[in-house]
């Protein structure tokens, strides 16, 4: 590469790079990304069942109905009961509440009627509804396409085997929307309606139909467009935290590799860059959570270029030349990089075609940032590592060296790490036992997962975020004794939403009593009523179903890619281990287990598995080498020796990104960064004195028994 090129492409990377970081930490960029509830408000709407006295497996299954359907707008979107029969809709980064509720429709009853009037088919049969155009003869038609579930699958066949030549009308709250002639009996559960005029039409005509399966028919209470749960300075603590974390890592990186170091921080400022324009692009909600998940994501994308500095380093330890030993170090780190981003990718996919709410939202971040890891670890960090090399850094002394070490002697401490983990997780479960016996929840679950109570106050003026934090929160958490209190403000009004948890008859009088001394409210403008959790019992089981279809794919994928079955049963139950121990914090901490709960422990598990498969490949890699006088012990031990340096220096700079963010953060990014925290130590400790560990008795005893 000749000179004037060399510059070219240096001067081109260091320019894209400058534009990620002025991208990421410049506020114009966050215009153009979507927002959530917590940081830029939306619109809230409220239903009631017409039904005086729905029952609460109706309010359930409308719930989890509506929370599918919301999610088309954001997966951040929030369904919770109000009172006895009201549902409230949260929905983030909208500010139209009217067409919000044009495009959303008016959830009412839907029914299919025969010419003799009988009622054939409900709403609630109905399992899917989709606009569609096909044309004939040249000639375009508008059709809606019907699916039904198992049992409107009978029903339906049925009806139309009886009806041949007749028709069936579809009626929704009472007037009726289409009256087709039914040609021949229909048992496949699919059907058309046509006869439209035009798209919208048929798009309207469906948007009632999808509407219509919900459980309970019900009436718009009102709809309100509300504002950030946490304001302006959340965003800029949190972005400021991640510039302090950058150059702390970027700093690090430097001074430990060196030349490469350099060319990691130059494509890690491009990742950031990338990875906002992604969210944009893939319209994702982002929340507070969600941007200590990008900044985390920082801290986790440098690991695969420390595997490929650390591969670099060794083979110029062995006396390879530069040029030689960059070429070999990425050839040589391309499988560890892929078999852990694609077994993280594969519990993505998983997560988002299973998951809901903010499973969902979390497995969009992810696999977004697996795919940009990978990107510029292999592509991006290689082309300016190649750059420098050729502008004139070709001694060895700018790369660095690393010489085979002594085999630590892990396995030796195997025992110790077993009873120790062991006592751990035992601890966990004893607090989780003492927990329910003193509270009656092994746990101590926030309002997302047991509801609360929502009082609405109107002020008699305008206050700020800062002045309900500053002011109305003290007050509210000093009755309650709640120190997770939620407020929203009601955009154009003087009105606040306080949300906190279940307060009692006395407390809720003694709330009031405090709005009308210490700032004067009229009592009449003070109104209180129950909510439920944000997060569902159905959406609590499809978080469960997804993570264990995720372990199952992730082990076999593992158990394909090492041939060998104990390989995926160490990683799995490493990542159990993982899972179990921070929960143990959250027990005896009492930590508040809230909506971020989930994305925390499922941020583990990702993370844990990539340390694992570094372990793995490099034990791989040993076997196939092994001579006669190396036996299964010194090669586990020298495999978690040599890839040491690569645990350490990763985890470290993950840690540092996730203390900034808790040193600095609000307190419910404090929430979500300490037992991340946790988490990434436990995970360093679980890959470096377990995995192994365990493959290595899973193998001896099988040796045992043979």
């Amino acid at each position: 590469m000749n000179n004037s090129k060399t510059k070219g492409l240096l001067g081109l990377l260091i320019l894209l790079c400058a534009i990620g970081l002025f991208g990421f930490f410049g506020y114009d960029t966050m215009d153009d990304i979507k927002l959530g509830l917590d940081l830029a408000g939306g619109v809230s709407i409220t239903y009631q069942a017409v039904a005086e006295n729905p029952t609460a497996e109706e309010m359930s299954d409308t719930i989890y109905k509506l929370q599918q359907r919301v999610q088309n707008y954001s997966t951040e979107a929030e369904v919770y009961q109000e009172g006895s029969n009201r549902i409230n809709i949260d929905i983030p980064g909208v500010s139209d509440a009217n067409a919000i509720l044009e495009e959303l429709g008016k959830p009412g009853s839907l029914i299919f009627v025969d010419e003799s009037g009988q009622v054939i088919l409900t709403g609630d049969q109905v399992a899917s509804a989709k606009a569609g155009i096909t044309e004939q003869n040249g000639i375009r038609a508008y059709i809606v396409s019907l699916t039904f579930t198992e049992e409107g699958t009978k029903a339906f066949a049925d009806a139309t085997t009886a009806n041949v030549g007749k028709r069936i009308a579809i009626i929704y709250d009472g007037k009726l929307y289409s009256n087709p002639v039914v040609r021949e009996a229909i048992t496949g559960g699919q059907c058309q309606i046509d006869g439209m005029s035009e798209y919208e039409e048929a798009e309207q005509l469906a948007s009632t139909i999808r509407i219509g399966s919900l459980s309970l028919e019900l009436e718009e209470l009102r709809s309100n467009v509300v504002g950030a749960k946490l304001g302006q300075e959340a965003i800029s603590t949190s972005l400021k935290a991640g510039a302090i974390g950058f150059a702390i890592v970027s700093v690090f990186m430097i001074g430990v590799y060196l030349i490469p170091g350099l060319a990691a921080v130059l494509a890690l400022a491009l990742y950031v860059g990338l990875i906002l324009i992604l969210l944009s692009a893939f319209d994702v909600t982002l929340t507070l959570p969600g941007i200590a998940g990008i900044i985390l994501s920082v801290g986790m994308a440098v690991d695969a270029n420390v595997i490929i500095f650390t591969r670099i380093k060794e083979e110029i330890g062995v006396g390879k030349t530069v040029h030689s030993a960059i070429k070999t170090g990425f050839a040589k780190a391309l499988s560890a990089i892929l078999d852990g981003n694609i077994t993280t990718l594969i519990a993505a996919a998983v997560l988002y075609l299973r998951g809901s709410g903010t499973v969902k939202g979390f497995a969009t971040t992810l696999a977004i940032g697996i795919v940009l890891s990978m990107v510029t670890a292999l592509f991006i960090t290689r082309a300016a590592l190649a750059a420098l090399y050729h502008a004139g850094f070709e001694d060895a002394k700018f790369y660095g060296t690393k010489k085979d070490r002594t085999p630590m002697n892990f396995l030796g401490k195997r025992n110790i790490c077993f009873i120790l983990s062991l006592a751990v997780i035992v601890a966990g479960w004893a607090g989780m036992a003492l927990n329910n016996g003193q509270t009656g929840r092994i746990l101590n679950y926030g309002m997302d997962f047991t509801g609360g109570t929502s009082t609405n106050v109107t002020f008699n003026e305008d206050l700020s975020l800062e002045d309900i934090s500053s002011k109305v929160v003290p007050v509210v958490s000093g009755i309650t004794g709640d120190a997770d209190v939620q407020t929203q403000k009601v955009a154009g009004t003087n009105e606040v939403i306080i949300k906190t948890k279940t307060l009692s008859v006395d407390q809720r009088k003694a709330m009031e009593e405090a709005m009308v001394a210490n700032f004067g409210v009229e009592a009449e403008k003070i109104t209180t009523e129950s909510i439920s959790g944000a997060v569902s019992v159905e959406m609590k089981r499809d978080a469960f179903v997804a993570v264990i279809m995720a372990t199952v794919l992730m082990l076999l994928y593992i158990w394909f890619r090492f041939k060998d079955i104990r390989f995926a049963a160490s990683a799995i139950l490493a990542l159990v281990h993982d899972v179990l121990v921070v929960l143990t914090f959250y027990a005896l901490a009492k930590w508040s287990v809230g909506s971020t709960f989930i994305a925390c422990m499922l941020t583990i598990v990702g993370y844990s598995i990539n340390a694992t498969i570094v372990i793995f490949d490099r034990i791989r890699e040993n076997l196939a080498k092994q001579t006669a006088r190396e036996s299964l012990e010194d090669i586990v031990n020298a495999s978690i020796t040599q890839t040491f340096t690569r645990s350490i220096n990763t985890s470290l700079t993950t840690f540092v990104m996730v203390f900034v963010l808790f040193l600095l953060g609000v307190s419910s990014i404090r929430e979500f960064a300490l037992p991340l925290m946790v988490g990434i130590v436990c995970g360093t400790y679980s890959s470096v004195c377990l995995v192994g560990a365990m493959w290595y008795v899973m193998n001896t005893r099988k040796k045992k028994e043979n």
